[in-house]
């Protein structure tokens, strides 16, 4: 009798390259803490001064690739409504059709499409829509942290990420051209992100 023809060594066989692939691919899902993420930015006004602003409760998801880092990806979305600039005013005309538009574009969302290492530097390539306008940007990510366990035992980790863009390729806020607005939009992402 032939050992190697048998039914326990296919099945044995199958075991071994089902191990071997997940020993591969280390690839682990995280979903991102609302609670404790945030996105800033700020807009050169007239010239002279920063506006800044906020939005709060991002949502997503972040799949790290444990062997490479540079195979991870990220999807995440922003309720527009959470638009802050700690001006009641200026944020109902933020929301109005002249810039946000949030009935008609409730979220604006990102999907990565390219994650690059150089220096130890990670560079993100993704596509932002924006008032629902679809167009690349490119993000300079810190991170992620050392995973470590959080309140109730959940594993956590984080991020932090920094870009532009130019208003005029998203056509936000066209009636307000430079000196009054600023075209460069500048931002700063704060991520949490809990272990699934």
């Amino acid at each position: 009798m032939n050992m190697y023809k048998t039914p326990f060594c296919y099945t044995a066989l199958a075991v071994i390259s089902l191990v071997s692939t997940a020993a591969l691919s280390q690839t682990s899902t995280w979903k991102i803490d609302p609670v404790h993420s945030g996105i800033e930015f700020q807009i050169r006004h007239f010239g002279v001064s920063n506006v800044r602003g906020s939005f709060s409760k991002p949502t997503g998801t972040v799949r790290l690739d444990e062997k490479d880092i540079t195979k991870s990806s990220v999807e995440a979305s922003i309720d527009a409504n959470t638009v802050s600039t700690r001006e009641t005013k200026r944020d109902e005309h933020l929301k109005s059709p002249d810039f946000f538009d949030i009935q008609k574009n409730p979220t604006l969302t990102f999907r990565s499409t390219s994650l690059s290492s150089d220096g130890g530097k990670l560079q993100m390539v993704g596509d932002l829509t924006l008032g629902g306008v679809t167009k690349s940007v490119t993000l300079f990510v810190d991170g992620p942290s050392a995973p470590q366990k959080g309140s109730g035992g959940a594993i956590v980790s984080g991020l932090s990420a920094t870009g532009s863009l130019r208003r005029t390729d998203f056509n936000f806020g066209s009636k307000y051209g430079p000196p009054l607005l600023g075209d460069d939009i500048k931002f700063t992402i704060d991520l949490e992100m809990t272990k699934q």
